[in-house]
């Protein structure tokens, strides 16, 4: 076996066991067999389809390129990988508990090292298409108590963290979709309490399909 495919291999292992995902959730989002993945892992195939390093690449959050290891001789036409770090992907959070507890996170993903995101929200539904945002995308989010009028931020409403434009108002703020098709939320006075800005949307990762 060629120093390169035990390269390859070693960085396949590592970003596997590096995702927190095990084989049999790995083979759901790539379509590769789990007993496939495991035999990549371990070495047991002396080749590896570019499909497959591209589609596990993909599923775990790093570029193919780092993978077959161009970010240490990188070919002519490529960029060097960006240096990464991994912040926290928030599902449901309850109410009362600090943003970042234990309770409230799914997983861990990277995101390069300039975006100043303290955690990562997966956006659900169309409400932000009118922002580019669709549904599936990750949105990266600085944490912060509060936003600028007409700022996209993460919002906790009730025990969710949604992603909503917020307009500011004396005595009002107005949450509202990037989408026509849906309504406001309007809150006033003592419904104030009932929503918490957790931060300020920097930036999100969108994949073509």
């Amino acid at each position: 076996m060629s120093q390169d495919i035990e390269n390859i291999i070693i960085r396949l292992k590592n970003v596997i066991v590096e995702s927190d995902l095990s084989y049999v959730e790995l083979e759901k989002k790539t379509g590769i067999s789990k007993s496939a993945l495991q035999r990549y892992a371990n070495g047991s195939t002396k080749k590896i389809p570019i499909d497959v390093i591209q589609a596990i690449a993909a599923a775990v959050n790093v570029s193919a390129a780092w993978i077959m290891g161009w970010d240490n001789d990188v070919p002519e036409g490529f960029l060097p990988l960006p240096k990464t770090k991994k912040v926290p992907l928030l599902g449901t959070i309850a109410c009362g508990e600090p943003i970042l507890a234990t309770e409230n996170i799914e997983m861990y993903i990277k995101v390069d090292e300039s975006i100043p995101a303290d955690f990562a929200l997966k956006c659900k539904g169309d409400s932000m298409i009118n922002a580019r945002i669709f549904d599936g995308d990750i949105v990266y989010i600085r944490q912060q108590p509060d936003v600028e009028d007409g700022e996209i931020a993460a919002v906790l409403i009730g025990d969710e963290a949604t992603l909503k434009k917020v307009h500011k108002y004396p005595n009002k703020i107005v949450l509202s979709a990037c989408n026509p098709m849906y309504d406001d939320y309007v809150y006033t006075n003592e419904q104030l309490n009932e929503i918490r800005i957790l931060g300020k949307a920097v930036a999100f990762f969108s994949i073509i399909k």
